[in-house]
């Protein structure tokens, strides 16, 4: 049966943050995920997460300046010792929140730098983190952005970021496929989820166009989930997407797996 998780940053918003965990739990959510934790305490985090009973399932390294337009600093050579404090405050909260993953963003490319540059900054910052996520007992993921919503993100399709794992060579380092970005910019999900199975750790959803909730455009979620499940995986399935109303009433394409 296939897993779903809340991500709060982005769901329950009628409500205060710190509130959205007893709602998650209210409407059948067993996991919860969101963008970052860091501006409240790992404690205040974990004691909602032990209140209504949910797991952490994922969260984000630090981006740098988001407020600016940042998404991750992962390819700055000027910014290795600032990637790598992050990569111990994301450690911080992981250990503290019982979260078994976390997503690091590779970040906007510069104009200004060579490719071959940010792509060994990348490459060296992926293999230290995968090492000391991987002490911890944490999987390191990446993942690929649609270049309409970011532009210039570095990574933007599945291929690339697969061959961005084979080039770090580390073996904990692992996909993480966001439905609604990779609709965007390539299409062909069941084949490449179907492809790439044993390398996807996590996935997250929302349909297109809009980034809504499943059932308001293009993607036939019914078969998707079909092929997803028939896959084996066991992961879980994050409901990232901006509701069209109240959060609660946009639930109903997850009534068959509960």
């Amino acid at each position: 049966m296939l897993k779903f998780s809340a991500n709060l940053t982005m769901l329950f918003t009628e409500v205060d943050f710190l509130d959205r965990f007893e709602k998650a739990a209210s409407a059948g959510f067993k996991g919860v995920e969101f963008t970052f934790p860091y501006a409240w305490e790992p404690e205040q985090l974990a004691d909602n997460l032990t209140r209504y009973n949910l797991e952490q399932v994922l969260h984000n390294m630090p981006p740098g300046h988001w407020d600016r337009g940042e998404r991750g600093i992962a390819i700055f050579p000027d910014r290795v010792a600032e990637f790598r404090e992050g990569v111990k405050l994301a450690v911080r909260y992981a250990q503290a929140l019982k979260c078994p993953r976390l997503n690091c963003l590779a970040g906007v490319a510069p104009q200004d730098i060579s490719e071959k540059t940010l792509r060994q900054t990348l490459v060296e910052n992926l293999r230290y983190a995968a090492a000391a996520l991987a002490d911890q007992g944490i999987q390191l993921l990446i993942e690929p952005l649609n270049n309409r919503d970011v532009p210039g993100f570095y990574l933007n399709t599945s291929a690339e970021a697969l061959r961005l794992i084979e080039d770090a060579a580390h073996p904990n380092i692992y996909l993480q496929y966001d439905i609604y970005h990779m609709q965007i910019m390539e299409g062909d999900l069941i084949r490449t989820i179907r492809a790439h199975m044993n390398q996807i750790a996590h996935m997250q959803l929302a349909d297109n166009p809009g980034r809504h909730e499943p059932g308001t455009g293009e993607i036939n979620f019914t078969n998707l989930f079909s092929s997803i499940e028939q896959a084996g995986y066991s992961g879980w399935l994050g409901c990232e997407y901006i509701p069209t109303g109240r959060t609660e009433d946009t639930l109903a394409f997850l009534k068959p797996y509960r």
